[in-house]
């Protein structure tokens, strides 16, 4: 069991999953501690998901760094995470897009919504919130986004998250038991889209992952 949050970093390092200098840096400054609930600080640096109520979970350290390599997320994005519980992937996110970022969580679980905004204070960062899921799946009102994180399996690829990507950019999404990277890119007068927009999508799969059911509900309470 690691001991700090600077030896789980190191430990994804050396395991090859953080690769990147601005994820790494995120990781190492973003404490998962402050994430989750006080009963389990002891367990805060092991390698696996943790309980944080309501049935829910933060994710294994593991998964987060290979999603969000993925990502790619870059200094001044504006980006979604949905699904983002206890908040610490929206604090990993809003300290890799710096302050001319913007980062929206949004959570379905009410008082989880609550809980990570509660966490994300700790990190006084003015361009990050944790806000709870409307009726829609995603936040069509703040569209378009550059990159899009989500931590909660759904069955198919949503096309409304594809619909509230930006020309060019990124969803990052769990569908059954596989993660898999959506790159949205204008469709070419050879290779038009099935729908007919002007828009394709690009998909790499990476298979051998689990994680919650993705509910597009507002009635958790």
């Amino acid at each position: 069991m690691m001991s700090s949050q600077l030896e789980l970093t190191e430990h994804l390092i050396q395991t090859g999953y953080l690769r990147s200098p601005r994820i790494i840096s995120a990781f190492k400054k973003i404490d998962r501690e402050d994430f989750i609930p006080e009963e389990l600080t002891g367990q805060a640096y092991g390698n696996y998901p943790l309980p944080i109520g309501h049935g829910q979970t933060i994710s294994q350290p593991l998964t987060v760094a290979f999603m969000l390599e993925l990502l790619s997320a870059k200094k001044g994005d504006k980006i979604l995470d949905l699904g983002a519980g206890s908040g610490w992937t929206t604090a990993l996110l809003a300290e890799i897009v710096g302050r001319q970022g913007q980062v929206w969580g949004t959570e379905i679980v009410k008082p989880l919504a609550k809980f990570g905004q509660k966490n994300l204070t700790k990190y006084h960062f003015a361009q990050a919130r944790v806000v709870p899921s409307g009726n829609k799946l995603g936040l069509p009102q703040e569209a378009p986004f550059d990159k899009i994180l989500v931590s909660a399996a759904a069955e198919s690829l949503p096309k409304e998250l594809v619909r509230q990507l930006v020309i060019g950019g990124k969803l990052v999404i769990p569908i059954q038991g596989s993660i898999f990277k959506i790159e949205k890119v204008p469709a070419s007068a050879q290779t038009p889209s099935r729908d007919g927009s002007a828009t394709k999508t690009k998909k790499q799969e990476f298979p051998g992952f689990a994680f919650v059911p993705l509910i597009n509900s507002n009635s958790h309470d």
